[in-house]
């Protein structure tokens, strides 16, 4: 695998020094920029918290992943269950060496089904040493301010979230059942994060996080994937609510427009001698463009597993074979399909890639590299 980066570094290098003839401002201009330097963890587990449902705890085996399910209540008080909502929320623990981390991405739609779930499947708040937004939908920032109110005195100082760029921090309303008419779905608040010490660090090209994670940065639109239906985004910065992209404000004119999800971001891990671990979170520039950013970004070309919400329940069948094609061509040892993916995308999976993928629920762990 390192042989494999450093050819390729080599060869971007040789491809800029051959053009420097014609000027350094053409070359700046034509050429890629080099991979970053990704680090390389030898084990991650990713505790699924909050989903849409929860399944027995029978798994299916994989010789990939090592896969186990919580229960369904908690253990002594069986009146106490796993709580499932639409939402994302995820715990991931990294391993290097003798380094871990823990980091926390995205917190579901309600705080209850986050902090309990997270009893359930013991998970230590104290030891999350950052968090990460995906982008900015309410069903994966809902829990996030009552959540750091809650456990505030548990966690660093500053604590720091990653989030892709400023659009996390638009407004989004659903369409009304009029035309022009428009339903609340939520704002990020960054006074509320300033307030309670939170430093947000915006991450529109590739960043990694403590040492063993890293970010796409935006992901580029470059295959058949388009943004399917979901949201509509106000531009607008009012009364110090909202974002401020003026580029995009003036293009919408003032009015919700149907949203792009301008700055959603997949966050990865290199795992040792098995390639590329993205999770996607919610996918809405396209599970095929996220992993492809992955795959550009760090400079390897093997993808171990793709994971997350991959926005595929409005799909048709059309649409999601070709997703499958284009995943097949990418060749992942492990699709986890997660959140909004639909049940659609998994008949499609068991039908094409059988061997690849696993299902999730709410209440399960995945370790890879164990």
């Amino acid at each position: 695998m390192a042989n494999s980066i450093q050819r390729r570094r080599f060869l971007l290098g040789s491809a800029a020094l051959a053009s420097a003839g014609l000027g350094a401002r053409m070359a700046s201009a034509q050429q890629p920029p080099p991979p970053i330097a990704v680090p390389q963890i030898d084990r991650l587990t990713i505790k699924v918290l909050v989903d849409s449902s929860y399944d027995t705890p029978r798994t299916t085996p994989s010789p990939w992943v090592k896969v186990k399910r919580a229960g369904l209540a908690a253990a002594g008080d069986f009146r106490k269950t796993l709580h499932n909502e639409w939402g994302l929320a995820l715990a991931l623990q990294s391993q290097a060496g003798g380094q871990t981390r823990d980091l926390m991405l995205d917190f579901a739609y309600t705080v209850d089904a986050l902090t309990n779930n997270i009893a359930i499947m013991g998970v230590d708040p104290s030891r999350a040493q950052a968090f990460i937004l995906s982008h900015g939908h309410y069903d994966h920032f809902g829990g996030l301010i009552p959540f750091i109110q809650q456990n505030r005195a548990k966690l660093p100082t500053p604590l720091t979230l990653y989030a892709g760029g400023e659009d996390n921090f638009c407004r989004r309303v659903n369409a009304g059942g009029a035309p022009g008419q428009f339903a609340e779905f939520g704002v990020l608040d960054r006074r509320e994060l300033e307030a309670l010490k939170v430093r947000v660090v915006l991450c529109p090209t590739p960043t990694v996080i403590a040492d063993q994670a890293f970010t796409t940065g935006v992901i580029e639109r470059n295959s058949f994937e388009r943004v399917l239906p979901n949201t509509f985004v106000d531009y607008a910065m009012k009364d110090g609510l909202g974002c401020d992209i003026p580029a995009a404000a003036a293009k919408a004119e003032g009015k919700p427009v149907p949203d792009q999800h301008l700055n959603e971001h997949a966050t990865c891990f290199h795992l040792k001698d098995r390639g590329l671990i993205v999770i996607s979170s919610c996918g809405h520039a396209g599970i095929v463009n996220s992993t492809r950013q992955a795959m550009k970004v760090s400079g390897i070309d093997k993808v171990h597993a793709i994971v997350g919400g991959f926005h595929l329940f409005p799909a048709d069948d059309a649409y999601l074979k070709q997703t499958v094609v284009e995943l097949g061509k990418i060749n992942p040892d492990v699709l986890i399909p997660m959140h909004c993916s639909g049940p659609g995308l998994m008949t499609a999976l068991r039908n094409m890639m059988p061997e690849q993928v696993v299902p999730s629920t709410t209440g399960t762990e995945f370790t890879f590299g164990a």
